[in-house]
């Protein structure tokens, strides 16, 4: 399952009017066949439409694991719609009416198989590209001016995204990261990974983070500059299939403008994570906010202000 081995065609969708939005729901291409977990076999976005005014742009925007994201990231698309940007809402696999019966949303996402990894994550990146191929069928879409904006997991997501599909033009990252020694090791969120390497490790014996310090991981962001200048790269050099879905691997292919939003007092995406990501960014502009990964919904306002002057500065109205 790779996420760059993939034909565009826009999905035959079907329409649920909701307050302030509409919901799509289609039928994801993930490739290889159906999604084993029957509820992730069809997909879900929703579009906020700006009103009374010019569509400026198109953006797919992305949220962070756990269905209590939704609502909040959902704050931006309305925003974002009000700036007359159209967003596409993006729900991830495995959330929302994708959640098998006795799973949080996104739970599924939290494995220490790099192989179940792999499929799970260009899943959701095949999804971005389908909604992107919707876009493109919208009235008044301009291809010059195609965004994304992905938060925390999404932020992963987009980044694996803006190195695949070159429709995108620009993008904002915040409170995300990369490496997942740095992830799965210390996020307080990824206990059930730690617990699952301690008591099962995975088909590559990880056993704990100084084994896959020592036989994976001694520098990931040397390994990545040193090799990485492709996609294929990627699948033909890595030394685990964990660097398939590490945002550090996709990381130097984004040459697209970035706004990288970085929390002061994350706690929950670890510091390493979002410098080191942040390091391979080619192209990026970088702000901090005063706050930590959850109290970042203080500054939706200014982050989305942010955004909006960083797509009009490189793309909009050229």
């Amino acid at each position: 399952m790779r996420a760059d081995q993939y034909v565009h065609f826009p999905p035959e969708v079907r329409e649920f009017q909701k307050e302030g939005y509409k919901e799509y729901e289609y039928t994801p291409d993930y490739g290889d066949g159906l999604d084993p977990v029957k509820e992730n076999r069809l997909s879900y976005f929703r579009l906020f439409e700006p009103e009374n005014q010019p569509i400026k742009g198109d953006l797919v925007l992305l949220h962070g694991i756990g269905d209590g994201n939704i609502p909040y990231v959902q704050a931006f698309a309305r925003l974002f719609a009000q700036h007359g940007i159209r967003t596409a809402f993006q729900i991830l696999p495995y959330h929302y009416k994708q959640t098998p019966e006795g799973f949080s949303g996104g739970q599924l996402y939290y494995s220490a198989n790099p192989d179940i990894c792999v499929k799970r994550f260009h899943m959701a990146v095949r999804d971005t590209r389908k909604i992107l191929d919707y876009l493109e069928t919208c009235r008044s879409h301009l291809e010059s001016n195609t965004y994304i904006m992905g938060l925390s997991f999404g932020g992963i997501i987009a980044t694996m995204a803006m190195a695949i599909d070159k429709r995108i033009k620009a993008g904002t990252l915040m409170i995300t990261g990369g490496n997942w020694r740095w992830i799965n090791f210390h996020s307080p969120y990824s206990e059930p990974i730690r617990i699952e390497v301690r008591e099962k490790s995975n088909p590559y014996g990880c056993r704990s983070e100084a084994d896959c310090k020592k036989r994976f991981r001694p520098d990931p962001v040397a390994w990545v500059r040193k090799n990485v200048k492709n996609i294929d790269d990627i699948f033909e050099k890595a030394p685990i299939p964990c660097y398939h879905y590490d945002p550090l691997s996709y990381a130097p292919l984004v040459d697209q403008p970035v706004l990288f939003v970085k929390a002061a007092f994350d706690r929950i995406m670890p510091k390493p994570a979002t410098e080191e990501l942040q390091s391979l960014m080619p192209n990026k502009t970088v702000k901090t906010i005063p706050t930590g990964h959850k109290s970042s919904i203080l500054f939706t306002r200014r982050v989305v202000k942010w955004s909006v002057g960083h797509f009009e500065k490189y793309l909009l109205n050229q």
